[in-house]
């Protein structure tokens, strides 16, 4: 069963779902594909706002985020402040970053995109910076002379094009926010929103549910 999953870094329920489903890509008899996509445009084609902008439903997310990071063991801290920062930091330029390594080399792109989520949410780091960009590819394995190479892919309109495409396939599917989970099942595709379906999304595809960290 192909499952994709379009995500964006600043998503904090998008890593949990990440690191779910890279954990059961090899218990369940599914292909994950990961697509990188760009929140804002999604937030802006439907009409959707960021859940921090109701007081109410920020005071909730904060305790949501602290207890599924412990259920799910991904070590995501947020705060009070990280609101504030997330509406004042674009993660455009990570996410075509992040789309130029799955068009060159996507071996790379679960671990990179993996410490994209380390860097903005558990290290508190500004990743729209060019330098900070170059330096999250190094923690992340790669090599120096590739990651000036991705750096200088974010501007062509290739990159640009592909993140666009992507995020408009998201929308296509019915994504209003992220993640969003896919599972192409019995030639139809099933949406799933948000990290805590992927229980039901097993259910529908015929696997089992064997908790967030299966043994």
């Amino acid at each position: 069963t192909l499952v994709e999953l379009f995500y964006d870094v600043v998503s904090p329920y998008s890593w949990l779902g990440f690191e779910v489903l890279c954990r059961y890509q090899h218990i369940w008899n599914i292909e994950l594909r990961f697509r990188p996509a760009f929140l804002g445009g999604i937030m802006q084609a439907t009409g959707n706002k960021p859940p921090a902008m109701l007081p109410k439903r920020a005071e909730y997310m904060l305790k949501d985020v602290k207890r599924m990071a412990k259920y799910y063991q991904v070590p995501l801290e947020i705060s009070g402040g990280d609101f504030q920062r997330i509406l004042g930091t674009s993660t455009l330029a990570a996410m075509r970053f992040i789309t130029a390594i799955d068009m060159t080399q996507p071996q790379y792109l679960e671990p990179l995109s993996r410490e994209f989520w380390i860097r903005f949410w558990s290290q508190r780091e500004d990743v729209s910076q060019p330098e900070n960009l170059l330096s999250v590819a190094k923690q992340a394995g790669l090599s120096s002379e590739l990651s000036q190479k991705l750096l200088e892919m974010i501007s062509s309109p290739a990159v640009k094009n592909r993140l666009k495409e992507t995020t408009e396939e998201a929308i296509k599917y019915g994504a209003f926010g992220m993640p969003a989970v896919v599972a192409h099942f019995n030639g139809k595709p099933h949406l799933f929103f948000g990290s805590d379906r992927l229980e039901l999304l097993g259910s529908v595809i015929g696997e089992k549910w064997l908790g967030p960290v299966p043994s």
